[in-house]
């Protein structure tokens, strides 16, 4: 499984956030500068988070992003699903790990990747933004 790198920057300004919970807002220029992210792309990538309620903002003098909720009631698989999408890495499962081979196959193969996708998102959601801050 290979995430993009709007993902690898995305964590990364998302526990530059969870270090700054309770001070205030940051502004997306601060983040981009201390993160070493193009401005530009930052955007993309909030406006996204932004949209699945991630993160909140505020317009002003005094506004910027702030996370939506405490970092350890957010977890990764919320901040990765809502940048990647779909986070099935195996082309014949669906979004709950079912099996929708267009073949109907029997394969054998499918068991073990269902067990894997499932795996893989279950460790994701246990994981908290508050866990992997670097202090």
């Amino acid at each position: 499984m290979k995430f993009s790198t709007k993902t690898t920057y995305g964590l990364r300004s998302m526990i530059y956030l969870a270090k700054k919970w309770g001070k205030g807002r940051v502004s997306l220029p601060t983040i981009a500068k201390n993160e070493k992210i193009s401005l530009g792309y930052l955007e993309r990538i909030f406006s996204i988070l932004l949209k699945n309620k991630i993160i909140i903002s505020e317009k002003g003098i005094s506004g910027g992003y702030k996370l939506s909720k405490s970092p350890a009631r957010i977890n990764i698989y919320d901040i990765i699903s809502s940048l990647e999408g779909k986070l099935t890495p195996f082309h014949c499962l669906d979004n709950n790990s079912k099996i929708y081979c267009g073949k109907n196959c029997q394969c054998g193969v499918t068991i073990v990747l269902s067990k894997v996708d499932k795996a893989v998102n279950n460790e994701l959601k246990n994981i908290k933004l508050s866990q992997i801050l670097n202090k």
